[in-house]
């Protein structure tokens, strides 16, 4: 495999994973590109590389910069901006691991909350008093335990889950 078959390969797969999490699968390519770049790239450098619209890139651009993935870097003596990939992976798995909390944790969370004030007292309000009851625990725990992680320093979650695989 030459190294563009590689690359073209890697950014295929990427956006899937992407997809597969839920992110927009342009977005995932966007970021794949840009985290195997050498340099920074151009949105135009991005536009022609993906066979993407100005609109699309942009787009999607700043939603990586809003997840903290990607960011602006300067050339002296440039007019447009470019953009380089947060490399460091533990990094850009604590940035997504907020950003979905944020996205999707939290609000069901909230949800939860109003729905442990459901009224009644027959089997049927009980019944699913108890399942929201038993699903608010979970996902409270989840919660924590993300937060521990987003928290914690890279060497202490690699030597944990080394230890958990062997």
């Amino acid at each position: 495999m030459t190294l563009q078959e590689g690359k073209e390969k890697f950014i295929q797969s990427w956006g899937t994973l992407g997809s597969n999490w839920g992110i927009n699968r342009t977005m995932a390519q966007i970021h794949a590109l840009l985290l195997i770049s050498p340099e920074a790239l151009s949105a135009d450098d991005i536009m022609e590389e993906l066979k993407i619209s100005r609109g699309n890139a942009n787009m999607n651009i700043r939603a990586l910069i809003d997840w903290r993935l990607v960011y602006k870097e300067l050339k002296p003596g440039e007019r447009r901006e470019f953009f380089v990939a947060e490399k460091d992976m533990w990094e850009v798995v604590k940035n997504i691991i907020t950003q979905r909390k944020k996205k999707e944790l939290e609000p069901m969370l909230r949800v939860l909350d109003e729905l442990s004030s459901v009224e009644g007292t027959d089997q049927e309000a009980e019944n699913f008093s108890e399942v929201i009851k038993d699903i608010k625990l979970f996902s409270s725990k989840a919660d924590s335990t993300l937060d521990t992680l987003v928290k914690a320093d890279s060497n202490w979650f690699v030597g944990t889950f080394m230890k958990m695989i062997k």
